[in-house]
């Protein structure tokens, strides 16, 4: 778990296939499947600028979305624009947004999820 975390946060090598476990997650989803939440935490990969509307309607339904910038990052005017619509957004339902490992990742919360900023454990 350390190092699929040390990767996220741009520490340390990549983990290689043999480092991963397979975990057999099928029996607790279906028996969550018919629970509804008031919240999800939402996964978005976003290469254009277009793909940002989608996004921000997660944000204003009161989701967490973690997006993937990564592919932005050849496009630097794109990814500041998109970067300036999240941070807009996110001041828009009093929420928060914060960037993972070298801005690969970003996770934009809704209104009263705060991030904190104070790492756990890996010493600090």
């Amino acid at each position: 778990m350390a190092k699929f975390l040390d990767s996220i946060l741009g520490k340390g090598s990549p983990a290689s296939e043999s480092e991963y476990m397979e975990l057999d997650l099928a029996a607790y989803e279906a028996a969550n499947d018919d629970e509804p939440a008031s919240m999800y935490v939402k996964i978005a990969s976003i290469a254009d600028l277009k793909e940002t509307p989608r996004i921000k309607d997660e944000i204003y339904n009161g989701n967490i979305v973690i997006v993937d910038v990564g592919r932005l990052k050849m496009d630097k005017i794109t990814y500041e624009r998109v970067l300036k619509d999240l941070r807009e957004v996110a001041k828009d339902v009093n929420g928060d947004i914060v960037g993972l490992g070298d801005q690969k990742y970003i996770i934009i919360t809704p209104m009263s999820v705060k991030i904190s900023r104070d790492k756990i454990g890996g010493g600090l």
